[in-house]
């Protein structure tokens, strides 16, 4: 379960920055874009992606701590009969 945290919102910016680089690769190789410029966009598009990666790790804690909670609670109540 807890890996469905990272896929609702992420899928859709890392399909985004898949595109980006394929754009920026094409525009390199046909000379559209000079290597400087590119160099600059790929970090933005890394930190894009770090960010990204920071965000799903982030709803994943979240995700496990309420279902630790969940569970603490049901023990509690199982070990107070």
């Amino acid at each position: 379960m807890a890996s469905r945290a990272g896929s609702s919102k992420g899928g859709g910016e890392i399909a985004d920055l898949k595109k980006q680089l394929k754009e920026l690769a094409a525009g390199v190789l046909s000379g559209e874009v000079g290597r400087s410029e590119v160099a600059v966009v790929n970090q933005v598009l890394n930190t894009r992606a770090r960010l990204i990666e920071r965000e799903r790790k982030i709803r994943e804690q979240e995700e496990l701590e309420e279902r630790l909670e969940a569970l603490e609670s049901v023990l509690k109540v199982r070990s107070a009969r």
